[in-house]
């Protein structure tokens, strides 16, 4: 079993120090889903919900997520990111909407907290958006899917 990285040799715990490490283009993908009843997911599809447009909301939830990721998570780096994308798909055999995210930066270290809060983010953005029309939702395998760059090289986790 490989140390963790984020604790030191006493187990108190520590930021990574990257700054020996190699500027590399570092990409993640995560991806989540959001299950609902099909009523509610009629409701978003329709844009009936009184808040608005589910979908665009909480793709710009997400993307200002990915952007603050180090400010939620208390030893995750800073990351100059360089793209976020993040797509909201419904998905009627759910039913609910599928979630799926990407960020890119060209840095010391990766991006998987940044895609993986993005999808978490914009998934609690629909809860917050449709609760009205259903509390019972239930959001679920949020997961990193694909990585690439750093040391560690590429991971595919589908």
């Amino acid at each position: 079993m490989t140390q963790l990285t984020h604790l030191d040799d006493q187990g108190r715990a520590k930021m990574v120090d990257v700054g020996h490490k190699d500027d590399t283009e570092r990409i993640a993908i995560a991806r989540g889903e959001i299950v609902m009843k099909p009523e509610t997911l009629a409701l978003i599809r329709d844009g009936q919900l009184k808040k608005g447009d589910v979908l665009t909301v909480a793709k710009i939830a997400g993307i200002q997520a990915a952007k603050r990721a180090s400010e939620l998570i208390p030893l995750c780096h800073p990351i100059a990111l360089t793209h976020v994308d993040v797509e909201l798909t419904l998905d009627e055999a759910l039913p609910g909407i599928s979630i799926s995210a990407a960020a890119k930066t060209v840095g010391k270290t990766g991006v998987e907290m940044e895609a993986l809060t993005a999808v978490s983010v914009a998934a609690l953005t629909v809860y917050d958006m449709a609760k009205a029309a259903e509390k019972t939702m239930r959001i679920q395998n949020i997961r990193l899917v694909e990585k690439h760059g750093g040391k560690s090289g590429d991971i595919l986790n589908e």
